[in-house]
């Protein structure tokens, strides 16, 4: 999956995750509430994972284009 991809499902994970927490706080339902907290974190390791592979394929680019420059 590409960094775009990965940051799109990580932003969706989040919403889904405060709605959840919220859903559950507002209702009492402690499972549904710690379920929103687990679905936002997930959302953002997925975020993170996408700027990384984004910061990998930058520094990739910039040595390749920096050899090039050698030649």
């Amino acid at each position: 999956m590409g960094s775009t991809a990965d940051k799109i499902k990580g932003t969706a994970n989040e919403a889904i995750g405060k709605a959840k927490q919220g859903l559950g706080e507002a209702t009492g339902d402690a499972r549904l509430e710690g379920e929103g907290a687990l679905q936002e974190m997930k959302g953002k390791g997925q975020k993170a994972l996408g700027d990384a592979k984004e910061a990998a394929k930058d520094a990739m680019n910039r040595a390749a284009a920096a050899a090039n420059k050698k030649l």
